[in-house]
């Protein structure tokens, strides 16, 4: 058989996998909107466990600096005499530059995949974030290879407050601002959204977990619509799913319909890429996690209108992940305005619900984007933790106008799964009922904080803090 031959059998047996996992994808309405299964053990409504539903919107690539380094209370931009102290070298030299107010609501960020990270870090003097952005600007040929720019000033340096991003700064008022949320690994998105739902990623050769490799930086990106050809990739290790559905508790996957928030391989500009529920992505890994197939959970990954209408008719799932398109992510170049109105809009859809008084909205972003951050991230495992993200917790139990300052990452919003639904079982090979290599246990690690503290659960529940949908 002549190499064309070899070449089309070997494509056509990926579309065939492909087509037959968007079969199975298909979000059916009875499926998207069943009664929520049963949510783990039964149990008063006293301390964690009176949240019922916990939302975990995902946006794409800010520092906690870029959007909260001016914030009252909060470990922002060292400052002396209202003037930032901290100022970073050029890449030709010159005077340095400070952090400053960014007016503009469309920014351009820097590259930031894992060798990106240690460039940024510049062996923990963290002064590499400007240098690193100009260097990627310059003496480039193809305009999607993440050395490359787009014309215009590095903006980095700049940050943004209550000007531009009026409602996550009365978010932060109001409810709970962590300033030492980090980022789960060191490296782009598909990692972070890897380690969103199973605290690891890793390249895997088989179906069998202990097939499975540490990979910081490509575990293997999924097909999609302008990748059809690409070989699909095998996560099998375990994740949070498997263990959500071993218990019983019901969990959904919201995928925002329009075009991915990022480019692959964390390249900084690139073509549009299609996304959508059936379209198994950087944004939307479950589809290919061997648990999520072989427990027939895929159905669960289903397209965000079906969000609006559980919550109106109050029969959210006990667990939620929510993703954003390109366009509403906040991920450069994508608008900080767009991305806020949107959040808005999931955040106000959750508290005019018949089911808010038990719920409970964490607000994150995947990576830092490029965007300096001035605290130095802990080491942990050899994947993290990486560079500080924003990070809010909102709900009627949250305390109000609080500062967290303990040090978490997307970790911990899995213990807090773990400990309201599932009795405390956690992703730990040793007692999970299916073992895999990953490095470390992340819910034990002892520097990782507990969410409970950022809420008051003998405090009446609040009442709803409709905010603007402007």
């Amino acid at each position: 058989m002549g190499r064309a031959a070899v070449g089309l059998g070997a494509a056509a047996a990926v579309l065939v996998a492909v087509a037959a996992l968007i079969v199975v994808a298909v979000d059916h309405d009875n499926a998207a909107f069943a009664a929520p299964r049963h949510t783990g053990k039964a149990h008063e409504e006293k301390g964690i466990h009176k949240i019922k539903h916990v939302i975990v919107i995902m946006q794409e690539n800010r520092s906690f600096d870029s959007y909260f380094g001016t914030f009252p209370g909060a470990d922002g931009i060292p400052m002396r005499d209202g003037i930032p102290s901290v100022c970073l070298p050029h890449l030709e030299g010159g005077p340095c530059e400070r952090p400053y107010h960014d007016l503009h609501f469309r920014n351009k960020g820097g590259p930031h995949g894992a060798a990106d990270f240690a460039r940024d870090m510049d062996g923990g003097r963290l002064d590499g974030f400007l240098m690193h952005a100009e260097q990627a600007r310059t003496g480039c040929r193809d305009p999607n290879d993440p050395e490359c720019s787009r014309k215009g000033p590095v903006d980095v340096m700049g940050y943004h407050d209550a000007r531009e991003i009026p409602n996550y700064w009365t978010y932060a008022r109001n409810y709970v601002l962590q300033d030492h949320m980090f980022e789960p690994n060191a490296s782009w998105s598909l990692p972070a959204h890897l380690f969103m739902v199973s605290e690891w990623s890793a390249r895997c050769t088989t179906t069998d977990p202990f097939s499975c490799t540490n990979a910081l930086q490509a575990p293997g990106s999924p097909p999609d619509r302008t990748h059809l050809l690409r070989r699909p990739p095998i996560y099998a290790w375990t994740d949070l799913t498997y263990l959500l559905h071993r218990y019983g508790v019901s969990w959904r996957y919201y995928v925002f319909k329009g075009y991915e928030p990022d480019c692959e391989d964390d390249k900084m500009f690139c073509k549009p890429v299609p996304q959508n529920a059936q379209t198994p992505g950087i944004w939307n890994p479950l589809p290919w996690f061997t648990t999520v197939r072989d427990d027939h959970q895929v159905r669960d990954v289903v397209s965000l209108r079906h969000y609006f209408t559980a919550a109106r008719l109050g029969r959210l799932p006990a667990v939620s992940w929510i993703i954003p398109s390109q366009s509403v992510s906040e991920h450069p170049p994508g608008t900080v305005n767009a991305g806020e109105k949107y959040v808005t809009r999931l955040i106000n859809a959750a508290m005019r619900s018949p089911e808010w008084k038990s719920t409970a909205i964490f607000l994150t972003w995947d990576d830092w984007g490029g965007f300096y951050d001035h605290v130095k991230p802990p080491k942990v495992d050899g994947n993290g933790y990486g560079f500080r993200v924003p990070g809010l917790v909102i709900s009627p139990y949250a305390r109000r106008g609080y500062i967290d300052h303990e040090i978490l990452s997307f970790d911990a919003y899995v213990k807090f799964i773990e400990d309201d639904f599932l009795g405390g079982q956690a992703l730990d090979p040793r007692t999970d009922g299916r073992p895999d290599p990953r490095p470390a246990v992340r819910e034990h690690i002892a520097i990782l904080g507990n969410l409970v503290h950022d809420f008051d659960f003998d405090q009446p529940p609040r009442r709803p803090l409709l905010l603007r949908e402007r």
